[in-house]
């Protein structure tokens, strides 16, 4: 599991992050915690991976980000180059998470079924 506030990995048990002393366990349940379809990711990864939907979706703010504006700015001073490679790159990714090889969010909930 991955630490909420700081995103260092740590034991799947921990209460506190020992990196930033982060609370992991909420008494309510936030949209962070909220459990996401690993079908529904996957298939958005392949058709609007491009843009970084799935990272979004998934919690990863930044990657999804490098992903648009590589896509953006690839279509335009590249013709389009820059932009394939980076469908490749989130087709590699969908993948991952459609066979199950990516199983849990930035937050660290499981993908489910």
């Amino acid at each position: 599991m991955y630490c909420k506030n700081c995103g260092k990995e740590i034991d799947d048990n921990a209460q506190v992050c020992p990196e930033c002393g982060v609370n992991q366990r909420s008494t309510g349940r936030s949209i962070q915690d909220a459990s996401k379809s690993r079908l529904v990711v996957g298939l958005i990864g392949i058709f609007l991976g491009v843009l970084g939907i799935h990272n979004f979706i998934l919690g990863y703010t930044n990657r999804g980000i490098t992903q648009l504006v590589l896509t953006i700015v690839g279509a335009v001073l590249t013709c389009g180059i820059v932009t394939f490679i980076v469908w490749i790159w989130t087709l590699i990714e969908s993948i991952k998470i459609l066979t199950g090889e990516i199983k849990e969010d930035a937050y660290g909930n499981p993908l489910t079924d």
